[in-house]
């Protein structure tokens, strides 16, 4: 594969000054707008010129400078949803070529009607409306607490933080905090902490899965190396521990510090369940829960601790964010199977790979016969594969329909996360939870 220089320097595109020279450019712009999805500017230039590489553009449209000049200046989106500069064509593509070496055919989703998926979207946005001022503080937070004096800090933060996502997490902590009717400000540094946990959480995960791709782009091990991958996401746990410190609640402390023990412990019984056909559902979704409900129920009841509101609201809160965090990753572990690679943002199969007990295979393998039975002992705990056999992996999954399964047990946590929300008065921001619940099933990616 293409080898990336790990002592890259993470700036936007030089810009040409008056004289035509190239003239260096910050490495870290300022956070553009409140959209969860246009957070930061920045580039990955190889270190040396013989590499050969092209920029990895590694934020969402549209580019600009500091001085409000070049504002027109976006990169071009490739089938393969990265980003690329003007005149850089799809083979100069870091992400191309990975696609070209790793893409499958995967099972198509069952189609869901255009009204609804353009509801879902518009449920996301429209939460993102309702906390616009906070997130954009949020955003501010997180640019203020990853600076570091050593370079390769913020380099390395600059480049996952900036690569996009829904900034779910911190979403719902902000969300939670004012549908609690909280009117202060520490639910912003509580959502910052909310992202750097699980952002170190990120950096981690790929160095342990040897992912290649995080967002449709480059990972952060991939450019930069697993060690400094390791070492940054340890530097953003402690920044994490630094805003619940500062924050001065014990029982906030109590709530986060205890998610992210959780997130370690169901990462570490991922790992125990790997390559494992005997594991039941029950277990699968213990891992899960650790992994990934976890923060998403702190998130939330951090809110409500803070806005010293009853324990059944802050119970109900967190009963919610769990609910909608299982929802979640029973989506992305169909996702793995079912999407398009440049929605998935990462490459198609990965679990399959790596020998990832998920929902999908379990259904697939309790329903197959012996032959079938045989293919998945010989994939999954032996790790025997073959180029083909990721082919014949979906074909099972569509034979026993285990992506609808799948997403049928994550319909199931959507709706409980709904009915958790019964003991608050109507009103928009809780309607706009209840959507995002709906919305976290349905989505694209």
């Amino acid at each position: 594969g293409t080898k990336v220089s790990n002592s890259a320097a993470i700036g936007p595109r030089d810009k040409p000054g008056d004289d035509g020279e190239e003239k260096p450019s910050p490495r870290l712009l300022a956070p553009m707008g409140t959209s969860p999805g246009m957070t930061f500017g920045v580039s990955h230039y190889p270190n040396s010129a013989s590499d050969g590489l092209p920029p990895i553009a590694l934020a969402c449209n549209p580019w600009g400078w500091p001085d409000g000049s070049w504002a027109g200046m976006n990169p071009r989106s490739h089938r393969c949803g990265s980003q690329c500069w003007p005149g850089q064509n799809a083979a100069g593509c870091v992400v191309h070529s990975l696609e070209s070496t790793l893409g499958v055919t995967a099972i198509p989703l069952e189609p869901v009607p255009t009204a609804q998926t353009g509801a879902s979207e518009d449920s996301l946005n429209a939460l993102v409306g309702l906390v616009a001022a906070d997130l954009e503080a949020c955003n501010r937070t997180i640019v203020a607490r990853m600076d570091s004096p050593v370079a390769l800090i913020p380099q390395l933060a600059a480049h996952i933080v900036a690569a996009g996502g829904k900034r779910l997490r911190p979403l719902l902590t902000l969300a939670a905090a004012r549908l609690c009717g909280y009117q202060g400000g520490r639910h912003v540094e509580l959502a910052a902490c909310v992202e750097f946990i699980h952002t170190a959480t990120l950096l981690h995960d790929d160095v342990v899965d040897e992912s290649l791709l995080r967002r449709g782009l480059a990972s952060a091990n991939a450019v930069f190396g697993n060690k400094a991958s390791v070492l940054v996401g340890d530097f953003l746990f402690a920044r994490a521990f630094q805003l619940m410190v500062d924050d001065g609640s014990l029982k906030v402390l109590g709530i986060l510090s205890h998610a992210a023990a959780t997130i370690a412990e169901g990462e570490v019984l991922q790992l125990a369940t790997q390559n494992d056909l005997s594991t039941s559902e029950a277990r699968y979704l213990d891992v899960i829960k650790g992994k990934t409900a976890a923060l998403f129920a702190a998130a939330c009841q951090v809110g409500a601790v803070i806005s010293h509101r009853p324990q059944a609201e802050e119970d109900a809160l967190s009963a919610y964010g769990m609910s909608l965090g299982m929802a979640f990753q029973l989506v992305d572990d169909a996702l793995d199977y079912s999407a398009d690679q440049a929605k998935l943002g990462k490459t198609v199969g990965d679990d399959f790979r790596e020998g990832k007990f998920t929902l999908p295979i379990l259904v697939a393998y309790q329903a197959g016969d012996a032959s079938e039975r045989a293919f998945w002992q010989r994939t999954i705990e032996q790790s025997e594969q073959t180029d083909d056999d990721l082919d014949h992996a979906l074909l099972l999954m569509e034979r026993h329909r285990a992506i609808p399964a799948t997403l049928a047990r994550a319909a199931g946590f959507a709706s409980d996360a709904k009915a958790a929300l019964a003991v608050f008065p109507d009103s928009p921001i809780r309607q706009a939870l209840m959507d995002v619940a709906d919305y976290t099933v349905i989505r694209a990616r």
